[in-house]
């Protein structure tokens, strides 16, 4: 009878453990409509959304501004989605210099939702068809990456030069020698135990298990990177070692512009801490671009 009650109690934390790892708060992102409500609540009426097929994939974005402005692409860490740069797509004094654009990475929020993708290779195969969509018109792309979004956007400099004009790297994860290693992250990918991981957190894990090999296999093309590139690291970050801006520094050296901007005290959210620096870092980066085209 008592094991009988305890075979009972442990279906029933199992499958709470289950629901709780469903519940949409867990899959951190906000649909369209909500994501609409927020911009509309803060003044900003120009949001638009769409998707496209690539890979066999499905990728989702957000957009706030007008077509034929300066894009600035932006794209989140690990986990997160598109909605992680709402205020972004808010901010009037940047929507009304440039389109901005803010995109769901593959395997997060309604880019095919827990599908992961291991590569940055592919991953910034994934997200070219957006450069391909606005860059015409805009005449210039600026990329703006977080945290995992950095080596993402560094990737697409790489392999696309033609459709990059600049790089914006926040707190990003650029150095293989720096990436830690958690021992308790291949356990977490057990069959075993991947049941119990919310989803969102599942598809991070994923992906970050093989960024170390990832980030090694790029190091032979941060040469290719000659257009201007900002690095904003916080000094106490506890998630992206500080370090990572020398590693930038080393590495960017063909860099026509490079700026690397420690912020002494500050940690690793600097993208929301100090929007109002990032944002006037975007649109130094638009205005290095119009100077370096006359």
């Amino acid at each position: 009878m008592k094991l009988k009650k305890r075979y009972a109690i442990t279906a029933v934390l199992c499958s709470g453990l289950l629901f709780t790892c469903q519940m949409e708060f867990m899959k951190f992102r906000k649909s369209d409509e909500k994501q609409r409500a927020y911009l509309l609540g803060k003044g900003q009426p120009d949001v638009a959304f769409g998707t496209y097929k690539i890979d066999n994939r499905t990728i989702h974005y957000t957009s706030s501004g007008t077509e034929g402005l300066p894009l600035v692409l932006m794209v989140h860490g690990s986990p997160g989605a598109s909605d992680a740069m709402l205020d972004y797509l808010a901010d009037t004094n940047l929507t009304r210099r440039v389109l901005v654009v803010t995109v769901d990475r593959p395997g997060f929020g309604y880019s095919d939702f827990g599908k992961t993708e291991r590569s940055l290779q592919r991953q910034a195969q994934q997200l070219r068809p957006l450069l391909e969509k606005f860059r015409p018109k805009a005449g210039k792309a600026i990329l703006v990456g977080h945290s995992y979004g950095g080596p993402l956007i560094a990737r697409m400099a790489m392999d696309y030069p033609e459709l990059v004009d600049g790089l914006v790297i926040v707190a990003g994860s650029i150095d293989p020698t720096l990436e830690p290693e958690y021992w308790w992250a291949h356990p977490l990918d057990w069959w075993i135990f991947r049941w119990m991981v919310p989803s969102a957190f599942r598809v991070s894990n994923q992906e970050i298990l093989p960024l170390k090999k990832e980030l090694q296999d790029m190091l032979p093309f941060w040469a290719d990177i000659t257009c201007p590139v900002t690095v904003v690291q916080g000094t106490n970050d506890g998630l992206v070692n500080a370090g990572n801006a020398d590693f930038a520094k080393k590495m960017l050296a063909n860099s026509r512009r490079l700026n690397i901007e420690m912020l002494e005290g500050e940690g690793h959210f600097i993208m929301w801490t100090k929007e109002k620096m990032i944002a006037e870092k975007i649109l130094e980066m638009i205005a290095v671009n119009g100077k370096d085209q006359q």
